[in-house]
């Protein structure tokens, strides 16, 4: 029986090239894989980029792209054997049941890598709904600056302060966000 998996953790922790990875080990196995981003993260042009260098062309997704047919007709043609879905803290909520959808009645395995939570420890929405309805979950490890486990994203602006309120989503890397621990996250907005 297929499964939907999410895949979780602070920035920093290896989520695309962990994806990376399961693509490749699907396709050295002679097996069809299917891979998507958010459309939203204009850094990736249709790419799952890792910080480590590896990389691979991908669908891109947006609010409106209708998950469930548009992988199930590209299923009917030539049968998929796993789909991989990055940055997936950007799906809709519906789109997450149209992953677990694809998972239950289209028997393909549904591998979502993505953030848990914002610069604020808000959970995102796709998240939020991966966290309560996928078949496994896993938490991928980042490390904080003082060595603990780091489950958090704290947004920096140019001169590396903590930013308390903005938008939700803004696109970073290293420039943007820091992965602490929640006693450092916690004290960087104090601070």
């Amino acid at each position: 029986m297929a499964k939907l998996y999410f895949y979780y953790a602070s920035m920093n922790a290896g989520k695309s090239s962990h994806l990376l990875q399961a693509d490749f080990n699907y396709r050295e196995r002679g097996m069809r894989t299917m891979l998507w981003t958010a459309a939203l993260d204009s850094r990736s042009a249709g790419m799952v980029r890792s910080r480590i260098g590896l990389e691979s062309e991908a669908q891109r997704f947006t609010p409106a792209t209708d998950l469930w047919s548009t992988i199930n007709a590209a299923h009917k043609v030539e049968p998929l054997d796993c789909v991989l879905v990055d940055e997936a803290q950007f799906l809709t909520p519906d789109q997450v049941w149209q992953l677990a959808r694809l998972a239950d009645e289209g028997g393909i395995p549904v591998l979502c890598y993505g953030l848990r939570t914002d610069f604020q420890g808000a959970l995102f929405p796709g998240s939020a709904v991966l966290l309560g309805i996928a078949d496994a979950l896993v938490e991928l490890k980042a490390v904080c600056h003082c060595g603990r486990k780091a489950t958090m994203n704290l947004r920096v602006d140019a001169e590396g302060q903590a930013v308390r309120q903005e938008a939700q989503t803004e696109i970073g890397g290293n420039d943007r966000y820091v992965a602490l621990c929640r006693r450092h996250f916690s004290a960087a907005l104090a601070g």
